[in-house]
């Protein structure tokens, strides 16, 4: 049957979605009055044409990368096949770089 092929699903969704939000856009809300600052950036009432925020993330990319480290070490680990030869010793070679990897990351 042609409908259950994925990419003839996928042309006729689109195209359906595509009539339904056509034949809806004249309910859609529309503004009325000025713009005045609702064209204005907002920030937590920061004003953004004289001041910018820089924030600093020198404190949060050692903590994404640890985090990213461990769910891959796990990953691997968890994953690596029992009845392999070899196996154990990949995993226990790939935690020790996995080790020796935050101890660079964390060096101070």
């Amino acid at each position: 049957m042609l409908l259950l092929v994925p990419p003839v699903v996928l042309t006729l969704l689109v195209v359906l979605v595509g009539a339904f939000s056509s034949a809806l856009s004249p309910l859609a809300a529309r503004r009325k009055g000025p713009k005045g600052a609702l064209d204005k950036p907002y920030a937590g009432g920061e004003n953004l044409e004289t001041h910018r925020a820089q924030p600093d993330y020198s404190e949060f990319f050692p903590f994404a990368f640890f985090f990213t480290i461990l769910h891959v070490v796990t990953l691997i680990v968890a994953t690596s096949p029992t009845g392999v030869a070899g196996s154990l010793a990949f995993s226990i070679v790939y935690v020790l770089g996995a080790l020796l990897a935050l101890f660079i990351l964390f060096r101070r």
